[in-house]
């Protein structure tokens, strides 16, 4: 067992806000890690990427948006949906054209836009922490 836990390494994910006339982003994810909970665009680092150019890429990947503004919101440490574990980036960005559509209907059923006072339930893992900190300024959570 302590060997296979020695080849285990957490991997790098980033979740990104996304804000257009005061409402935000949220979608309903359907693939198995996090069915129906709501969260941003995000993904995976792909190798030698920018923190700029992941964010992009996800949400045209996902939602088929085009953002800009972006800059940094916290970094969480996610180990709630165990055996996996990530290093998460959460970033905000703001909404420049596109209108959202379910890019990857395998991974999420639908895209809207929602007040921050009337936010969907139940919330995909960290999001919950992505709003604290865009609330409060906390940038750092390891849970």
């Amino acid at each position: 067992m302590e060997q296979d836990k020695k080849n285990l390494r957490p991997k790098v994910g980033l979740g990104i806000l996304i804000f257009k006339e005061g409402k935000v982003l949220l979608g309903k994810r359907t693939s198995s890690h996090g069915s129906g909970e709501y969260a941003g665009t995000g993904g995976h680092f792909e190798y030698m990427e920018s923190f700029e150019a992941c964010a992009k890429r996800e949400t045209l990947e996902e939602a088929g948006v085009e953002i800009e503004n972006i800059r940094f919101l916290c970094l969480v440490n996610v180990k709630e949906y165990a055996p996996k574990h990530y290093v998460d980036i959460g970033l905000v960005a703001d909404w420049v054209s596109g209108e959202p559509k379910a890019m990857e209907p395998d991974k999420l059923e639908s895209w809207d836009w929602y007040d921050l006072d009337n936010l969907p339930s139940p919330l995909f893992g960290m999001i919950p922490k992505y709003f604290e900190s865009y609330k409060n300024g906390s940038t750092f959570w390891d849970a």
